[in-house]
């Protein structure tokens, strides 16, 4: 409250603590405007992992969650503005821990929310994937087959200088678990090259591993020094060993992204359109696993749900026929 007068007053507000009573909680009430069909919500914040290349536990803090009655009140209110689905955001989100409730449970309570067509979450870490957790992904209506679960590195030795607690081989059991629940799950995951001590066989390990999971989407990155924390301190790999290492990774990356969208071709899926094309009578929404997907529908509006069959691949969409 106080922050806000002094926004009111002109004046600069900022607060560099991080108080224990929910922030959220003293946003004023103001009208409520139509919304996109697909909005965040965030339920938690901060980590406390302590990854060795992460800022997140030093800016963000301590892990903290918000109380899930607060979320379920605040999704409802989404969903009377307009929202079909709802992607519930964390710096470590499946660590959720409001009270005696994990994060599964809080999905089970939105699936039962009226009008809310679509649950995700992001982003994940492969040490909170608890069991609850893995089987709704079988077993929950609304949970979309969609998982953003950030990996780093193939390397045991890599993993360890990382920080990340976990090895290449329970990450890679993790995956089939998730996916014994839902066969037809797509995965995403995070990758860093040339972080400091990666040497040709770990790189040649996170190849194999990338191999093996076949990812349908990733994010990769040349490892960058953050101020502060343990990895800044150590020896940098070369910048052109870690540019042809990320253009190797990224071709495979890819080349499995292609594969996956190319094989969606004459599959029928379910896209929440979301706005217009660049062309005249386009829509443009999202499929289940989260590819944009393109129709002509002139008279399609935003937040409709619909059968499309996909008709073809394109660098980063698909393109589909409404049934």
């Amino acid at each position: 409250p106080d922050m806000m007068k002094q926004v009111e007053a002109g004046e600069k507000a900022l607060d560099t603590d991080f108080p224990l009573e929910d922030k959220f909680e003293h946003l004023p009430d103001r009208p409520l405007p139509r919304r996109a069909p697909s909005a965040f919500l965030t339920v938690q914040e901060g980590c406390d992992k302590f990854c060795a290349f992460c800022v997140v536990p030093y800016t963000r803090g301590a892990e903290v969650s918000r109380p899930p009655e607060r979320i379920l009140r605040e999704a409802r209110e989404l969903v009377e503005r307009g929202v079909k689905e709802i992607n519930l955001l964390g710096q470590n989100v499946n660590a959720y821990n409001g009270g005696d409730w994990t994060l599964a449970q809080l999905i089970w309570a939105l699936n039962d929310v009226d009008g809310l067509e679509r649950i995700r979450f992001t982003t994940s870490h492969p040490n909170d994937m608890s069991d609850d957790l893995i089987a709704a992904h079988g077993e929950c209506e609304k949970l979309m087959p969609y998982l953003h679960l950030p990996v780093q590195s193939g390397s045991d030795k890599v993993l360890k200088g990382m920080n990340r607690q976990h090895t290449a081989e329970h990450y890679i059991r993790l995956i089939e678990r998730i996916r014994a629940a839902r066969p037809d799950i797509l995965i995403s995951g995070d990758f860093i090259v040339g972080f400091p001590g990666e040497e040709d066989e770990d790189f040649e390990a996170t190849m194999d591993l990338i191999r093996e999971v076949n990812y349908g989407q990733a994010y990769s990155f040349k490892y960058s020094a953050r101020p502060g924390t343990p990895a800044a301190e150590r020896s940098f790999v070369s910048a052109e060993v870690a540019n042809a290492r990320l253009q190797q990774l990224q071709a495979l990356l890819t080349k499995q992204q292609r594969a996956l969208q190319e094989a969606m071709v004459g599959q029928e899926v379910d896209v929440l359109f979301e706005k217009k094309g660049r062309l005249a009578g386009q829509m443009i929404g999202k499929s289940q696993h989260l590819h944009a997907v393109h129709v002509a529908g002139p008279d399609l509006q935003a937040g409709e749900i619909r059968r499309v069959r996909v008709v073809n691949s394109e660098t980063n969409s698909l393109g589909g026929e409404l049934l």
